[in-house]
């Protein structure tokens, strides 16, 4: 049976790709695509580096026949990437059961919503950065309606945007700056006035190639 999905990307130059649960589970199955040259942005954890695992909850929200990506938006007062759009996650914990577990408690403690609304689909690989920090992005399904309750320490907005517009890897723009002494790459990817980047976009560009065939860049 062909996905309900499908006529959401029927104008999207990606409409063979089969956006249903068990289609995406088999692509995260894949190995991973090759990385581009390009891809400055992903860090390396070098030699000494305390290494400092950690998991994210990549959310794909089905609501009105539409695809979504869920994201939180940290508050401004946060010690660290205060502001910044991600999703949500944390370290790993000793007792958590694994990288799953460990996303599904984080969001659960983030923003409130339970871990039985979420069907785990599989991971992406896994995306180092500089800092010490090795994030594993576990890819969850989730049938609305559902309910949030964000913690208001953390997060200042939960909102949706619709998986279409982070699989078009044109619209990733790529950007450099200088930091303490070190020259730095990242990618952003703008949504409706927000901005998104850093490690979310990085991770965002892995899922587009995870579930574009390989080399495939959208129009």
């Amino acid at each position: 049976m062909d996905s309900p999905l499908l006529s959401s990307f029927g104008t999207s130059g990606a409409s063979a790709l089969p956006l249903d649960p068990d289609a995406i589970a088999a692509m995260l199955r894949l190995p991973p695509p090759p990385r581009d040259p390009l891809d400055l942005h992903i860090g390396e954890i070098t030699e000494g580096t305390p290494v400092r695992d950690a998991a994210v909850l990549v959310p794909f929200v089905v609501r009105s026949g539409q695809l979504n990506v869920l994201f939180t938006q940290r508050t401004p007062h946060l010690a660290a990437h205060a502001g910044q759009i991600s999703f949500p996650g944390g370290r790993v914990e000793a007792s958590d059961a694994g990288r799953e577990d460990t996303a599904l408690r984080e969001t659960e403690e983030e923003i409130g919503l339970a871990r039985r609304h979420v069907k785990v689909l599989g991971t992406l690989a896994e995306y180092p950065l500089p800092s010490g920090f090795r994030i594993t992005p576990v890819v969850g399904w989730i049938e609305a309606p559902f309910e949030t309750q964000p913690d208001p320490y953390e997060v200042a907005d939960i909102f949706e945007a619709p998986l279409l517009h982070f699989l078009d890897q044109a619209r990733y723009q790529r950007h450099e700056y200088d930091f303490n002494g070190r020259h730095r790459h990242y990618l952003a990817i703008p949504y409706e006035g927000r901005y998104i980047w850093g490690a979310t976009a990085g991770m965002l560009m892995l899922l587009a190639r995870t579930l574009s065939p390989r080399g495939t860049v959208y129009p």
